[in-house]
């Protein structure tokens, strides 16, 4: 989804480096999309995870009660692959030639 994303902003990508952007702007500015989504995902799966869990675990005779900690680790790790890989992405197509880019057709 990222490598399509910044495939799909190619030229966008082009434009803004050849009026002077920096890499690292163009890097926040195709991760901060995606840290949202993964924000909202984990907004959503948090409290149906820990019900879900709550409801199995009950059945057990020797049960623990899992701690709010993990869904949060769960979301930072979250969170950290996808900057890695949208990063990885974005700094692939700001690196590239702009002229190359805005050349393409489509």
């Amino acid at each position: 989804m990222a490598a399509y994303a910044a495939e799909r902003r190619k030229k966008e990508i082009g434009i803004r480096k050849i009026l002077g952007a920096e890499t690292s702007s163009i890097v926040t500015l195709l991760s901060r999309d995606f840290l949202k989504l993964v924000l909202f995902a984990a907004l959503i799966a948090m409290p149906l995870a820990w019900y879900a869990m709550r409801k199995w675990l009950e059945d057990f005779a020797y049960r623990i009660d899992i701690p709010y900690w993990f869904f949060a680790a769960a979301v930072l790790l979250a969170g950290l692959a996808a900057f890695l890989t949208v990063s990885f992405q974005a700094l692939k197509a700001a690196t590239l030639n702009p002229v190359n880019n805005l050349r393409m057709d489509g």
